[in-house]
């Protein structure tokens, strides 16, 4: 028997969802969270064997519970269900640790056969993104601090750690200031710290 965890703030696709598994003789729902901090709490509360995360949620996105699972020491694999199919988000739920990734317009019988092979140890991922892409981004998954921000949050962090202002960071990335603003919002909002001094301390920390 499966036991999944489900985790989506639109009650009524999380509804739909729980329903289908439910139909499946080999699968169990032990709770849906409507954030990602309540799926986290969900996974330490029960230990499921897959956990199916949506990307954007309040309260701490599906990357951010991905990694706080995997560094809480839980066997539970991820399976990101979402509708974002650009190769940045892909990459990051790689970073992240996440075992599969499956887009929510796909077939009820697909994301089944999705959530079972992720429990059998097997890496799935949709949008074209081939598995020796995932062999690539797992040797960096346990190693590289804060999975769950993106190349260009990290690049942003790093500038911060080391004391860098809005406009050096612009000018240094190639952007614009209101571009910079909208990262450093993003690694505070994903860090959850108050402010980017907090951020560049936290950064600091972890050796960046």
């Amino acid at each position: 028997m499966i036991r999944l965890i489900l985790a989506d703030d639109h009650p009524v696709f999380a509804k739909g969802l729980r329903a289908v598994f439910e139909a499946e003789e080999d699968c169990t729902v032990a709770e849906v969270a409507g954030s990602g901090r309540g799926a986290v709490e969900a996974a330490l509360r029960h230990t499921p064997d897959v956990a199916v995360l949506d990307i954007a949620m309040p309260d701490g996105d599906g990357l951010w519970a991905a990694a706080r699972m995997r560094s809480a020491g839980l066997p539970t694999r991820v399976l990101m269900l979402t509708m974002a199919d650009d190769d940045e988000s892909v990459f990051a739920a790689l970073r992240a640790g996440a075992s599969g990734y499956t887009l929510k317009g796909s077939h009820p019988d697909d994301i089944v056969a999705a959530v079972r092979a992720v429990a059998r140890g097997e890496a799935v991922f949709g949008s074209g993104v081939a598995e020796q892409m995932l062999r690539h981004f797992s040797r960096s998954v346990t190693v590289a601090p804060f999975p769950q921000l993106t190349e260009r949050e990290h690049e942003v962090l790093r500038l911060l750690a080391g004391g860098a202002d809005n406009a050096a960071i612009g000018r240094r990335l190639g952007v614009s200031d209101k571009t910079v603003r909208n990262h450093v919002s993003n690694v505070i909002t994903k860090l959850q710290v108050s402010d980017r001094t907090a951020a560049a301390m936290r950064a600091r920390d972890a050796g960046l």
